[in-house]
């Protein structure tokens, strides 16, 4: 069957005929969505077409800039005011939503149509605490007085796993970690339980414990009956909850289906790019991007360089409380070997990174960076040996000056090392771009004119510039859609390979860690409590903390989507 007819006999099916018992709750027919920038308008959203059952969801997937996520804002009046928003059909609960005004999407969002949108740092109040923004969503459609509404945010912060539900409805959003963010997003979305939720991205940050239980939200809102349009790069999590997917690219659906035949069966190269790209204990060794040249072996590891000694930080807040974040860890990094720390959020693998970089100061134990006491140095005598330690982190452009051009970013990374003349410094720029394949073109641009896997670049080659020893990598990739981020890991192992350096690789992904890693430390409540080779932790675990987090992760096994889908259809 031809990707146009499989197309078209998915539209066919999903819209009910005379007898349907389950008319459709969402009709999307010829979904376009352009904006007009400078006087000019540019399409972004080209004819996406699909319905939304009861008890259904449709997943969106696609890489950054494919047009999903400009989508999921265009179902509910949130495209913005530069935007055209047309569609043949555009339905909500049968009633036509494409000449809606302001005021009649305020009346249904929220009340039967739920949104979590994908950056819960900028979507919550910074000024307000979270439990008064979920009980504002209640207040809005008069939901219960202010006891009931009081009860009810807890109620929705604990069904979304936030821990002390009572105490975290108090805090601001700055206040709270990534995940517990995003959770609190979901609750204020899920207050009036809408029978339609459109989440964008809802488990991006979440470490997999977490996403399991958001996961097990959505399943069972599924389970009573509630549409779910979920918009994920993740393919893991589209197989275990999508019962039809869309893959976008260029703005355009280049392939759907139930989830069984896109997954199991693609058609389409890039469907089958997006699959390939997942990394996991399978491709470890191999490269990510079909097409890709093979990786060479892997030399063995070399000396040590980076080694931690017993670290131990505590952090002491205004009540008087003292949290031990890094209880007596210890590790030992060799020269061209990558040390992959796992963990759930809190779990203190990013406080371990920080002590490593020095920049946070030590309450125990120390660091010795290429054989030298690295911890106990004062910051004067520690700056000579900067160079030698770089980092990557997640979100590259809050670490850039936006100021800043990338030739002037680049330059800056290299002032520390001697050059003959301007000219061999500039060429040393052109060589770091050559190695994170970037083209000399992006020299005058400023990170905000870069895309997400740019700038992760531009990032990477900063790091580079010093020709260091070690590299720390704290959830480099976690923010990349899928592709991207084959990219980059294929980048990292190559580079490894060809300069030696040794990665200290943090990552809540435990299939970015299998891929990438030699040995393994996996951390809870500031405590390594397993450690060993990828083989060793993931497939022989022998802690109930790595099998709990092991069973978490969300398995990509598109024959398991088809039996789930048999059993549903019998």
């Amino acid at each position: 069957m031809s990707i146009a007819e499989r197309e078209t006999r998915s539209i066919v099916e999903a819209v009910p005929g005379p007898a349907a018992p389950q008319p459709a709750r969402l009709r999307v027919r010829d979904l376009r969505t352009g904006f007009t920038v400078d006087g000019e308008h540019r399409p972004v959203v080209k004819g996406v077409s699909f319905d939304l059952l009861p008890g259904e969801c449709v997943a969106i997937v696609g890489e950054s800039g494919s047009g999903k996520s400009v989508t999921a804002r265009s179902l509910v009046g949130l495209a913005g005011r530069n935007a055209t928003v047309e569609a043949e059909t555009l339905e909500i609960h049968h009633e036509d939503v494409r000449r809606f005004t302001a005021r009649q999407w305020r009346r249904i969002r929220g009340r039967d149509i739920g949104f979590v949108l994908q950056d819960a740092l900028v979507s919550l109040d910074p000024l307000r605490p979270v439990g008064r923004e979920i009980a504002e969503a209640l207040k809005l459609h008069g939901w219960g007085d202010r006891a009931a509404r009081r009860q009810r945010v807890l109620e929705l912060l604990e069904r979304v796993g936030v821990p002390y539900p009572a105490v975290r409805a108090k805090q601001r959003p700055d206040q709270l970690s990534g995940g517990l963010r995003q959770r609190a997003l979901i609750a204020s979305a899920i207050a009036l339980d809408p029978d339609i939720v459109i989440a964008d991205e809802p488990t991006t940050a979440l470490d997999v414990t977490v996403q399991a239980q958001v996961l097990a939200q959505l399943e069972g809102m599924k389970a009573r009956g509630a549409s779910i349009v979920l918009i994920s790069h993740d393919l893991s999590v589209v197989a275990q909850l999508a019962d039809h997917i869309l893959v976008m690219r260029g703005g355009e659906v280049v392939e759907q289906g139930s989830s069984a035949e896109v997954l199991g069966d693609p058609q389409h190269a890039y469907t089958r790019a997006l699959i390939a790209a997942v990394p996991s204990e399978v491709t470890r060794g191999h490269a990510l991007v079909p097409g890709a040249p093979p990786l060479p072996p892997k030399p063995a590891p070399g000396e040590v360089v980076l080694e931690a000694t017993d670290l131990v930080k505590r952090f002491h807040t205004s009540d008087g409380t003292v949290t031990t974040a890094v209880d007596h860890v210890s590790f030992a990094l060799r020269a061209g070997e990558t040390l992959g720390i796992v963990g759930e959020s809190g779990s203190g693998k990013s406080t371990t990174a920080r002590l490593a970089l020095g920049l946070d100061a030590l309450d125990g134990g120390e660091v010795r960076l290429l054989g030298q006491d690295w911890s106990r140095l004062p910051e004067s005598r520690r700056r000579g040996l900067r160079n030698r330690i770089a980092v990557v982190y997640q979100d590259p452009l809050s670490s850039f000056d936006p100021r800043w051009t990338v030739e002037r970013i680049l330059l800056d990374a290299l002032r520390s090392q001697p050059f003959d003349s301007a000219e061999a410094r500039r060429e040393r720029v052109a060589e770091l771009l050559a190695q994170v394949g970037l083209p000399e073109s992006v020299l005058p641009r400023f990170p905000l004119r870069l895309s997400g896997g740019q700038r992760q670049r531009v990032a990477i080659a900063r790091a580079l510039a010093p020709r260091p020893d070690v590299i720390v990598l704290d959830e480099a990739v976690s923010a990349l859609d899928v592709t991207i981020q084959a990219q980059i890991l294929d980048l990292l192992a190559a580079l490894q390979r060809e300069s030696g350096a040794a990665f200290l690789f943090i990552s809540h992904d435990l299939g970015v860690i299998s891929h990438l890693s030699d040995r393994v430390l996996v951390m809870k409540d500031g405590i390594v409590v397993e450690e060993g080779t990828p083989v060793e932790v993931f497939e022989h675990p022998q802690q109930p903390y790595t099998k709990a987090l092991i069973a978490a992760i969300p398995e990509f096994d598109p024959a398991a989507v088809a039996a789930r889908e048999k059993e549903s259809a019998a």
